[in-house]
């Protein structure tokens, strides 16, 4: 079992993409993770409560988000648990508007750190709430489509979505 701080509650949510794993702390949403996904923790040791506020909140953020919300987070915490810089990069990840693509590069740098490139994409790599923190934005420098915890397909359905690759 996978150990989060704090974590108060865990529930499965529905998305058109396959359905997702969601945790909470009492402070807001600490993951969320496709089955089968590269970085997924396994077993959570919290109870299964979906009504708990900020899981209700993650499934409507959910919604929003595939229903063409610019701003998906609105009215959703989010307790990232990281170190200072996975911090930093996941901030950075939700800067990327809607529709819109970064890179590697782009990404270290909006973090404060423009030289840490791998260092960012390792964060990027193991960002803990997929589709609400963007990580799917983030491309290649020649804008080649790179790895993506969640898969490739998906990461090409969530920008196909978005309006920021062609179908």
């Amino acid at each position: 079992m996978t150990t989060l701080k704090n974590l108060q509650a865990q529930a499965r949510l529905a998305t058109p993409l396959g359905e997702m794993t969601a945790a909470a702390t009492a402070d807001g949403l600490v993951g969320l993770w496709f089955d089968g996904q590269a970085h997924h923790p396994g077993p959570l040791a919290a109870p299964v409560d979906p009504q708990q506020r900020w899981l209700k909140a993650a499934q409507q953020a959910l919604d929003a988000y595939f229903h063409g919300a610019e701003d998906p987070l609105a009215g959703l915490a989010l307790d990232l648990q990281g170190t200072t810089f996975q911090q930093a990069v996941w901030r950075a990840l939700q800067a990327i508007p809607r529709g819109r693509t970064s890179t590697y590069t782009q990404i270290a740098a909006a973090a404060g750190s423009p030289a840490a490139v791998r260092a960012a994409g390792a964060a990027i790599g193991c960002n803990p709430v997929s589709i609400l923190v963007p990580c799917h934005r983030v491309l290649g420098s020649d804008g080649a489509l790179t790895g993506y915890a969640g898969g490739l397909p998906r990461k090409q359905a969530l920008l196909r979505g978005e309006g920021a690759l062609a179908a």
